[in-house]
Parts: C-alpha cells; sequence; structure tokens
C-alpha cells in the first residue's frame, strides 16, 4: 500500500502540542491592522487549540505528525 500524503497546507499551519492536541495560530493578524486597536492585536499573537469538533478533521489531513 503507498504511503498517505500529507496536506501541505495544514502541515504549515497546525502543529501537536506535548499532551497530542493540535496548535493553531490566530486569525486576523495578517494584514490591515492599523486599524485595529493594539489591545484587540495582542491575544492574537498567543496560540490556540483546535476545538474537539475540528481535531478529527486536520488529524486525518497529517497522518505522520
Amino acid at each position: 500500500m503507498p504511503k498517505m500524503k500529507t496536506h501541505r497546507g495544514s502541515a504549515k499551519r497546525f502543529s501537536l502540542t506535548g499532551t497530542g492536541k493540535l496548535k493553531r495560530n490566530k486569525a486576523g493578524k495578517q494584514h490591515i491592522l492599523t486599524k485595529k486597536r493594539t489591545k484587540r492585536k495582542r491575544p492574537m499573537r498567543q496560540h490556540d487549540l483546535v476545538s474537539d469538533a475540528d481535531a478529527s478533521r486536520v488529524k486525518r489531513s497529517l497522518p505522520y505528525l
């Protein structure tokens, strides 16, 4: 049976934590930042976890992660 392919877009966006949960970056921090207040941008620096409802789909696209 051939090897499964990793979805490269998902591989660039998600990584695993030490406990095996999926880590993601928060949305809204790429452009058009001048109109956003600092208070709004500051929490976007932190990583967040993928919800349990979406985690199974993301893990399916990353078979070797």
